[in-house]
């Protein structure tokens, strides 16, 4: 595969901005996208004829869109993600995608190593690749499908960190996924989620590789986690203000079970959650309610246990082991 630079879309954002007669713009960047937030400024500036504001903070995905942007602008422009149906129709949000352009016609040599049935995932960079990636795999005598998800999604096959439902609905049809893409973040939910073989294929480098060593290693972590855990005697449940994380009543759930067995449990609600920020909280285990990858990925960097409510129900023996569920974040229908 070759490989073309992101497109930006600067004057088609631009031109929004003019139809709206925006007086000012915010911008919001995924961390990854910093680098050219100056560069994104300028040209939008000088384009639209408005002066932008540059939203600091840390941004992880759609479910964390500035919703009350009106407090420094008139329009808000999210870049790097596609919108959640679910969380925001707002008509001065902008959610610009980035995508990522990629020649697939090569790919046919990787065929004969997966399986006859194949279920296909993207992150949104590159949901618009899976239809041309549909069409190489079956001229190699491969059946393909591409699930719909729920409301957090806006693509066919597309996953994120915390919700791979796309594939769920398909999960019966193949024998394998094939998730389009680069690094281990989006395709780990549907590793959790899913019990089928998950294969990353690099559209930078071509490298075909499976995710199921990386899945079990993760799992064994988990595993480590949710013991230390049974000791146990008071937890800080963890609310997120996210527009796309709260959880309010997965928190109220986890709250009642953990009382029920005489611990103790309390509700605590902030907007960005770091190791320094829970240290003064005398509790001998924390659980999130957040996204669910705060848990999975980044609790070596805590001092005390980070659980997912489905990881406290086993460390306080409401669950077992054998029925370890990854923690989505799904719609309901």
């Amino acid at each position: 595969m070759s490989h073309k630079p992101l497109d930006l879309r600067i004057n088609d954002a631009a031109e929004w901005v003019l139809a709206r007669k925006a007086s000012s713009v915010a911008i919001q960047l995924p961390e990854g996208l910093k680098i050219r937030a100056t560069e994104i400024a300028d040209e939008l500036s000088s384009k639209a004829d408005v002066p932008v504001v540059i939203i600091g903070d840390p941004c992880y995905g759609a479910c964390d869109v500035r919703i009350n942007y009106r407090e420094i602008a008139s329009v808000l422009i999210h870049f790097g993600h596609s919108r959640m149906p679910s969380v925001t129709d707002d008509g001065n949000i902008l959610f610009v995608e980035v995508s990522a352009n990629a020649d697939v016609k090569g790919m046919g040599t990787t065929a004969d190593r997966l399986p006859k049935n194949i279920g296909l995932l993207a992150s949104v960079q590159y949901t618009g690749l899976l239809n041309d990636v549909k069409k190489v795999l079956e001229g190699c005598g491969k059946k393909v499908s591409i699930g719909t998800g729920d409301k957090r999604l806006s693509y066919p096959g597309q996953i994120l960190g915390c919700n791979c439902s796309s594939a769920v609905s398909v999960v019966n049809e193949v024998d394998c996924f094939l998730y389009i893409g680069e690094g281990d973040f989006h395709p780990l939910a549907a590793a959790f989620g899913i019990k089928k073989d998950i294969f990353i294929l690099n559209p930078m480098t071509n490298e075909l590789r499976s995710l199921n060593e990386t899945r079990d290693r993760m799992l064994r972590k988990r595993h480590a986690a949710t013991e230390s855990a049974r000791s146990a005697n008071s937890f800080l449940v963890i609310v997120s203000t996210k527009a796309g994380q709260r959880r309010d009543d997965v928190a109220d759930d986890i709250i009642k079970k953990i009382t029920s067995v005489g611990k103790k449990a309390y509700k605590a609600i902030m907007e960005e959650i770091s190791p320094d920020a829970l240290l003064s909280y005398r509790v001998d285990a924390y659980i999130s309610t957040a996204c669910p990858r705060l848990a999975t990925d980044d609790s070596v960097r805590y001092k005390r246990p980070m659980l997912t409510p489905q990881e406290a129900e086993i460390s306080i023996g409401l669950r077992k082991w054998e029925n370890y569920e990854f923690d989505e974040i799904r719609e309901k229908p």
